[in-house]
């Protein structure tokens, strides 16, 4: 079951979001450093966190399941998002060089049709990030925060998940280990806890952070799905959207 987009932007408009917005993007940039000339896709609803490659990039967009519903991003700008049918996604083969998920395997009912568009839409050598919610976590059980309204994982799930659909995992790390409650403190000792916890206690994170390569050398036949691909769309295509304002 997706959660609503109106849920979400909510939730990151708010202060908790806010520090959830800045905790997760630290560990995404402690992944990707430097994405210059690359192309970078985020499913589900990765918006918030896309801005860390804008401007560095070659392009930036974004796709938003059916099931979520879909809003106007960047704001201010021409539109770079796209509702999206999650067993067809409309880019082209190996058309994506970085493929960011968040808010979106926990809430999917096709994992494995969704996960073979996402490995037929990456460019050979290419690489994603999957951040999904921790059974384990605070966050989990949380009803004031997205992470708790569909399926978590633990990392022996997610990490299987990736390599029995072609994904190679190559690095995992964690994230969210405030309480998933707002207090002013936490905006000034968030790092350090956050650091803390990565230490001592990461089975209690409220966030996993897997990132996992496209595997090429051992692909079956069936891999990508026998359907009508795409035409000479370009990812950088213009779109048509139903916006929220």
């Amino acid at each position: 079951m997706w959660t609503d987009i109106i849920d979400l932007r909510s939730f990151y408009a708010g202060a908790l979001g806010r520090l959830v917005h800045r905790l997760i993007s630290r560990r995404l940039r402690q992944i990707w450093p430097a994405l210059g000339g690359m192309r970078v896709l985020g499913i589900g609803f990765a918006t918030p966190f896309l801005g860390l490659f804008q401007g560095e990039a070659e392009r930036v967009l974004a796709a938003m399941p059916a099931g979520q519903g879909v809003m106007h991003w960047p704001d201010g700008e021409a539109n770079l998002a796209v509702l999206a049918d999650e067993q067809s996604l409309p880019f082209p083969d190996r058309s994506i060089d970085r493929l960011l998920l968040v808010h979106c395997l926990e809430g999917s009912a096709q994992l494995r049709p969704f996960m073979r568009e996402c490995w037929r839409v990456l460019a050979d050598g290419g690489r994603l990030i999957v951040v999904v919610t921790n059974r384990r976590g605070l966050w989990a059980r949380a009803e004031n925060a997205p992470f708790a309204q569909c399926r978590p994982y633990s990392m022996g799930q997610i990490t299987r998940l990736l390599r029995d659909n072609l994904f190679v995992p190559l690095q995992t790390t964690t994230a969210l280990f405030l309480p998933p409650v707002w207090w002013r403190l936490f905006g000034a000792w968030a790092t350090t806890l956050e650091e803390l916890g990565a230490r001592w206690f990461p089975t209690f994170a409220g966030a996993l952070v897997v990132e996992a390569e496209k595997q090429i050398y051992a692909a079956p036949f069936d891999a990508i799905p026998a359907r009508a691909r795409p035409g000479k769309m370009e990812p950088g295509f213009p779109v048509r959207t139903r916006s929220i304002q």
